[in-house]
């Protein structure tokens, strides 16, 4: 705890100077916080995918070379070891290494957040701690979820506070449901909301009724909803929520920031249009063909997509058709 709270203080600064001013006047469809957030999460994150060499080791070049891409593109940070990242298949020293490469590469003007959620709370922390001294700005941690029959709303919020407590930097949430097989509960997230480090949830289960109501009850705290893919970012800005992290921004990601401006400008015809190009994409690279379906897009696009780590396969050479004729149908190739 000694840690924590040594590295708290030395990395206060640093914080202090990623806070943002008030995001400019548009035309909000939802109930004004009480207050601007201690640190914006407003706009688009892409949660990187982990280039790996033709032997499936971590290749930092070609994640130098992507992050040099993605520098002219207005995202508002970047997230490394998501579920895009292939996080639980990279050894404790490489997903710090990652940490660090991104670190060093991006501008302090920039969020980096960075995954450390384990299926303990002890292991959590630790995690949470060295990703602080890799250089990450925020903890984005996973429900465990490998015991999901005890994962009960108290147990949850026991865990969250628990980590979020000995955290030295802000902790988002993040449920995801169609990987873990466990949502976290509502009531949790309204309870969990009130922790004075516990700053946002990325939520990527795609009920915007849920997400609609996370925003109205938790309105008052310090504490912002992040959509969770780009197939319901438009609906998911129509009920309040500040942003979005989603994995299509690693493909298109200038048109996802086009999107989120387009809706903090009320320009929701436009938005309207956008979004409809962007839903089959996004539907391609996440639920049909995942990670491998993401990193052959990537490569369409200019960046390096590469291998992934097994057991995760290359998509079959029709896989690859139907994918490139997604792409194609929408005007994006």
């Amino acid at each position: 705890m000694a840690l924590s709270i040594r590295l708290a203080s030395s990395l206060r600064p640093a914080l202090a100077a990623l806070h943002w001013a008030a995001p400019r006047q548009c035309r909000e469809l939802s109930t004004p916080r009480r207050s601007e957030p201690s640190l914006n999460l407003g706009g688009i994150f892409p949660p990187l995918a982990t280039p790996f060499s033709p032997t499936q080791e971590v290749d930092y070049a070609q994640l130098e070379g992507n992050l040099r891409r993605y520098a002219s593109i207005p995202f508002r940070g970047l997230v490394v070891l998501g579920s895009n990242g292939e996080y639980p298949y990279l050894a404790p020293h490489e997903r710090l290494e990652v940490v660090s490469c991104v670190r060093r590469a991006l501008p302090r003007d920039r969020l980096l957040l960075a995954g450390s959620g384990c299926e303990s709370t002890q292991a959590t922390i630790e995690l949470t701690v060295s990703m602080a001294e890799a250089g990450a700005d925020v903890a984005l941690v996973v429900t465990p979820c490998y015991y999901r029959g005890a994962m009960t709303s108290a147990a949850l919020v026991h865990h969250y506070t628990e980590v979020s407590d000995a955290s030295p930097i802000p902790v988002v949430l993040y449920s995801v449901p169609a990987n873990t097989g466990l949502d976290l509960p509502m009531e949790a997230v309204i309870t969990l909301a009130q922790h004075p480090n516990i700053i946002g949830i990325k939520d990527s289960g795609g009920d915007i009724t849920r997400m609609g109501l996370m925003v109205h009850k938790t309105r008052q705290e310090d504490f912002q909803v992040l959509a969770g893919s780009a197939g319901f970012l438009l609906a998911s800005y129509a009920v309040g929520v500040s942003g979005g992290i989603c994995a299509l921004a690693n493909v298109l990601g200038a048109p996802l920031c086009q999107l989120d401006r387009l809706c903090r400008e009320g320009q929701w015809q436009e938005a309207r249009d956008l979004q409809h190009r962007l839903i089959e994409p996004n539907m391609a690279v996440t639920r049909r063909f995942g990670i491998p379906g993401l990193k052959k897009a990537m490569e369409w696009f200019g960046y390096y997509g590469g291998p992934c780590r097994a057991p995760l396969a290359l998509l079959s050479p029709a896989q690859v058709e139907e994918l490139r004729s997604t792409f194609s149908a929408n005007g994006w190739l």
